[in-house]
């Protein structure tokens, strides 16, 4: 670990017993004692260390029908930073272990079926790293939000998400589940700036103001979320996000401690390498 990890983030940020959103400082920066150009440098001093477990992982099991893996699930406001992370963290391992999913708004087949239908196909593989980019835990945010669904609906999904993650662990996937916190302060200013920029607009969504209005519907929610769903086996992590580089650094960490948990090695030589060495040399 850094130097400048002062404590371990897994344990800091982890959503316990009485835990409170509320009580969480988005500015702040848990067991980091460096600054921005500090967190930039460490990033990319242990992006090797990431690279190479994600390698030994995907060599000794990707292609096991079952086996370990890591799913990440990234849930939070627009603006957050999600895209950050899959492009500074997850994108400096070899993209052919790394299996993405972005959920959108259910289409109408989606919709005919139960809500982790869609989900399901995309779990990880042995020896792969799955990223969750939104989730099956929009169906309980936005969900109770909009009310999408009734009441009890909503409470049934609580349970179907613990017993689907529950599942999921008996499979051998460490599920990483992380909510990128930010303030509405910070969320106006971005999408400020994603106005004044035309390599931006892009990326501007004139529903995200909509959104906003419900801020702390929306923070109820994920209250709730934390409240129903963060188990010993799946726990979620609020990772403080006003400052992007400490977020891409806590998750960074939050895999490579996942990674290390595995603790993956390289498989052995399924054949004879001294035989292998003649015929190559007498070829």
């Amino acid at each position: 670990m850094s130097s400048n990890w002062t404590q371990d983030p897994a344990s800091l940020l982890r959503v316990g017993e009485g835990f409170r959103l509320g009580d969480v400082d988005p500015e702040s920066t848990p067991g980091y004692d460096g600054d921005k150009k500090a967190g930039q440098k460490d990033l990319a001093a242990a992006a090797p260390d990431l690279d190479d477990l994600q390698e030994r992982l995907f060599a000794a099991h990707h292609d096991q029908e079952t086996g370990p893996a890591v799913l990440l699930v990234l849930q939070a406001m627009d603006t957050a930073g999600k895209g950050g992370i899959v492009r500074h963290v997850v994108g400096s391992v070899d993209p052919q272990g790394v299996e993405l999913a972005a959920f959108k708004k259910p289409t109408e087949e989606e919709l005919a079926h139960d809500f982790l239908w869609r989900i399901r196909p995309h779990v990880p593989g042995a020896g792969m790293i799955g990223v969750f980019d939104r989730s099956h835990y929009e169906d309980v945010l936005i969900g109770k939000v909009r009310e999408l669904a009734p009441p009890e609906e909503i409470e049934r999904r609580y349970d179907a998400i613990n017993a689907f993650e529950a599942e999921l662990a008996e499979a051998g996937v460490i599920v990483i589940k992380v909510m990128l916190h930010i303030s509405p302060e910070e969320q106006r200013d971005r999408l400020l700036e994603r106005l004044d920029r035309p390599d931006k607009y892009w990326k501007y969504n004139t529903g995200d103001v909509d959104e906003r209005l419900l801020w702390p519907q929306y923070m109820q929610a994920y209250q709730d979320v934390f409240d129903r769903t963060s188990t010993v086996i799946a726990p979620w992590h609020v990772v403080p996000a006003n400052r992007k580089w400490y977020a891409r650094l806590a998750v960074q960490r939050l895999i490579i401690d996942a990674l290390e948990r595995i603790d993956p090695q390289w498989p052995p030589a399924d054949f004879d390498i001294e035989v292998e060495k003649k015929r190559l040399l007498a070829s």
